[in-house]
C-alpha cells in the first residue's frame, strides 16, 4: 500500500505544481488550443487563446511516479526482489501510454504550427496507434516470465479470464490493438468540456489502482503468503502490484491536472494526453484480465463514443440527427444545461460506473471465496 500512495502524491505533486510552469511556457510560446467555430457553442468562444499540450505533464509524471513507488518498496524489509525490480508489465504500460501519446503529441504540434483544427491526418493517427498497439500487444504476449506468465492473456476476460473464450495469441494482440483504436480515441473524444475528461480519468484510473492492489493482495504468485493457502482464492496474473503503482500514479496525475483544467480552464491536456490515457487504460484492463469490464468502468467514453457513431450512422442513413450536437455532451450544453452542470453530471455517472465495475470485480471474489 505505501508504495502505490507514494506513487499517487508524487503523481498529483508534479502535476499540481508542473501544470503552471506548462502553462506559463506554452503561453509564451502561444501555443494555443485552435477553437472549431462552427460548432456553435458560444462557450467555446471564451476559450479561445487556452494554452493546451497539458498533457505533456502526465507523461512526465507517470514514470517519476513509478519510480517513486519502487523507491517505497526498497524501504520495506518484507519486499521481494520480484515486485522490486521493474518489469515487463511496466514496458507494456509505460511504452502504450508514450507511444500514443506520441501519437497526440504530433497532432497537438500540428495544430499550433499550422494554426488548423485538422491536425495529424486520420491515417497519421491510425498508422501510430497501429504501431504502438501492435508493438506493446506482441511483447505483451510474447515475452514471458521465468514462470512463463506473460502480461496479457489469451483469453477473452471479464472480471477475470473466461476460460472457454481462448482466442489466441494472435487473437489477442488483434484485441488489444482494436481496444486501444477504441479507447484512445474515446478519451480525445470526451475531452471536450473543461474538466471532463481529466475528472472522469481520476474515478476510472483509480478504479484501476484498487482493482491492481487487490489482485496483488490475492496474488498466485504470492506463494510465500496468501496464495500458499492451496484452498485461497487467487488471481492468476502478472505483476499485478506494477499495475496498482501505474495506475495510482497516473490517477494522481490527473487530480493534480484538474486543478489548473476545472472550469474555467487555464491548459487543456491535449491530444498528447487524452490519446495517451485510453492507450493505457486499455493497458491496465489487458494486465489485469478485465478486458470486457474496462466498457463499464470507463462507460462515460463508451457513451461519448457511441454518440458520436450513432449521429453519423442516422444522419447518412435517414438524413436526420439524433442529437442536436455529438458528442452527447454538446447535446446537453444546447440543451441549456451550462458547461459545469454538464460535467459535473458527467462525472457523478463515471462515479457510479466505476463503482459498478468495482462491484462486479469484488462480487465475484466474494463468490469464489467463500
Amino acid at each position: 500500500m505505501k508504495a502505490v500512495i507514494v506513487a499517487s502524491v508524487v503523481g498529483f505533486v508534479l502535476t499540481l505544481f508542473g501544470t503552471p510552469l506548462i502553462i506559463k511556457m506554452m503561453t509564451r510560446l502561444k501555443v494555443a488550443q485552435p477553437i472549431r467555430d462552427e460548432l456553435g457553442l458560444a462557450s467555446n468562444q471564451t476559450k479561445r487563446g487556452t494554452p493546451t499540450m497539458g498533457g505533456l505533464g502526465f507523461i512526465v509524471a507517470a514514470p517519476v511516479a513509478y519510480v517513486a513507488g519502487h523507491i517505497a518498496l526498497r524501504t520495506l524489509p518484507s519486499a521481494q526482489i520480484g515486485q522490486v525490480s521493474p518489469t515487463i508489465t511496466a514496458l507494456v504500460l509505460l511504452g502504450i501510454f508514450f507511444s500514443c501519446g506520441a501519437v497526440g503529441f504530433i497532432d497537438d504540434y500540428l495544430k499550433v504550427v499550422v494554426r488548423s483544427t485538422a491536425g495529424l491526418s486520420a491515417k497519421g493517427k491510425l498508422f501510430g496507434q497501429l504501431l504502438g498497439g501492435t508493438t506493446f500487444g506482441l511483447i505483451a504476449m510474447y515475452f514471458p516470465s521465468t514462470n512463463g506468465e506473460t502480461v496479457g492473456s489469451t483469453n477473452i476476460s471479464f472480471v477475470k479470464d473466461i476460460s472457454w473464450l481462448n482466442i489466441t495469441k494472435v487473437g489477442a494482440v488483434v484485441v488489444f490493438v482494436l481496444m486501444v483504436l477504441f479507447m484512445s480515441n474515446a478519451v480525445n473524444i470526451t475531452d471536450g468540456m473543461d474538466g471532463l475528461a481529466t475528472g472522469t480519468s481520476v474515478l476510472v484510473f483509480g478504479a484501476y489502482a484498487v482493482i491492481g492492489y487487490w489482485q496483488y493482495k490475492h496474488w498466485c504468485g504470492d506463494t510465500g503468503g496468501y496464495a500458499a493457502d492451496p484452498n485461497a482464492y487467487c488471481y492468476a496474473v502478472r505483476d499485478p502490484l506494477e499495475v496498482a503503482i501505474i495506475a495510482a500514479g497516473v490517477a494522481g496525475a490527473c487530480l493534480g491536472f484538474l486543478w489548473s483544467n476545472t472550469s474555467p480552464a487555464r491548459i487543456f491536456m491535449g491530444d498528447a494526453g487524452s490519446l495517451g490515457l485510453g492507450g493505457l487504460l486499455v493497458g491496465l484492463a489487458m494486465a489485469t484480465h478485465t478486458i470486457l469490464l474496462l466498457p463499464i468502468i470507463g462507460f462515460l467514453y463508451v457513451m461519448d463514443t457511441m454518440s458520436v457513431v450513432l449521429q453519423v450512422i442516422s444522419f447518412r442513413t435517414t438524413g436526420k440527427r439524433i442529437f442536436r450536437l455529438s458528442p452527447i455532451h454538446h447535446h446537453f450544453e444546447l440543451a441549456g444545461w451550462s458547461e459545469v452542470t454538464v460535467v459535473t453530471r458527467f462525472w457523478i455517472i463515471a462515479l457510479l460506473c466505476a463503482g459498478i465495475g468495482l462491484c462486479f470485480f469484488y462480487g465475484d471474489f466474494l463468490q469464489n471465496a467463500a
